[in-house]
């Protein structure tokens, strides 16, 4: 079946779980799809999971202006194909925290090229794509050590850039959460790590990103 055929058979099937209460409801930070049937998270992975894994498929869903199909595209795609190539077709289809989200969990987290990726995105201008690199991280089969200076040069940077107005509020506390998912991770794999990641982010400055995540470090560690 061709990419358009197969789309608009899957689209018949989220429809069928559109739910308008949903879609009102629904709290993200970013850019809005075009369009939002409010099928709930669950109901699309499921439908999602249903699909037979093409990963030429999924990078078309990711074009289309839809949340339900963006989000499909996550667990259509084949984790073991991201390529760096892709890289910059997959950012721009990210526009809010729950397609950075679900990236994170469904994709980006099981790449063979999550390293490159990481070290690309974790710099990145757009917080949302350094947002769904810490997450990814924190979500890794191999989580590394070395991970955590670059995690907190990005929260320091973004929450400057919030500060002098460059950033809009939710970037920092974005970061922030995906900081503390990373960290955390980091610092649960044995007691050196745990004391390496305290007293990294302790030493940094007192913005209320950075107070954030120590809060959180010292109670999850």
């Amino acid at each position: 079946m061709e990419p358009t055929s197969r789309m608009v058979a899957l689209l018949a099937a989220l429809r069928r779980e559109r739910n308008g209460a949903v879609a009102s409801e629904m709290r993200v930070f970013g850019a809005p799809c075009g369009l939002n049937l409010g099928v709930s998270l669950p109901t699309v992975r499921t439908i999602a999971r249903a699909e037979l894994s093409d990963h030429a498929f999924a990078r078309f869903l990711l074009k289309q202006d839809v949340r339900e199909l963006r989000l499909a595209a996550f667990h259509i795609a084949c984790p073991e194909r991201l390529s760096t190539e892709e890289l910059p077709e997959w950012a721009a289809g990210i526009v809010n925290s729950e397609l950075a989200d679900e990236a994170a969990f469904a994709l980006l987290s099981r790449a063979a090229i999550l390293p490159q990726l990481f070290d690309e995105w974790v710099c990145a201008d757009e917080p949302l794509r350094v947002y769904a690199a810490l997450m990814a991280a924190a979500r890794a089969a191999e989580i590394r050590a070395e991970w955590v200076d670059p995690a907190l040069a990005a929260l320091r940077r973004i929450a400057a850039a919030v500060e002098d107005g460059k950033k809009p509020a939710y970037a920092a506390r974005l970061t922030a959460q995906g900081a503390v998912a990373l960290l955390s991770a980091i610092g649960q794999r044995d007691e050196k790590n745990r004391q390496a990641v305290l007293r990294a982010a302790g030493s940094g400055g007192d913005s209320p990103a950075e107070r954030f995540v120590r809060d959180e470090l010292a109670w999850r560690l």
